[in-house]
């Protein structure tokens, strides 16, 4: 019996707190301002949808942006090397001359190199 009796009060003052809370959020008008404020999520969360997928797309631009110079960067790498020729490139036994077994103006091979 004193269970029930506890059960009971403590249901009444969650009650009464929570009417008490509602009156002093929402005033008067309790049922008209429900809907407003459900209409309020609506839109933050569109407004939080459409931030999301500007950062998206910003961010994609970000990448994209890096990727272009990127390319950038390998396509002058190619035009100065092609620019340049090849010479710089080469190894130093390409160009020098070498008199060995196999002849004049040739590097040196595996099997003579030690």
């Amino acid at each position: 019996m004193a269970r029930d009796y506890d059960s009971q009060l403590l249901e009444s003052v969650s009650v009464r707190r929570r009417r008490l809370r509602d009156a002093l959020l929402f005033g008067a008008q309790r049922a008209r301002r429900s809907a407003d404020e459900r209409l309020g999520k609506v839109f933050a969360g569109i407004a939080i949808a459409a931030v999301l997928c500007a950062g998206c797309v910003g961010w994609s631009f970000v990448q994209n942006m890096l990727e272009k110079q990127k390319d950038e960067q390998r396509e002058q790498r190619q035009k100065q090397e092609k620019l340049v020729g090849h010479d710089a490139l080469r190894h130093p036994w390409d160009s020098a001359v070498y008199i060995g077994h196999s002849g004049i103006n040739s590097p040196p091979s595996a099997s003579t190199s030690r």
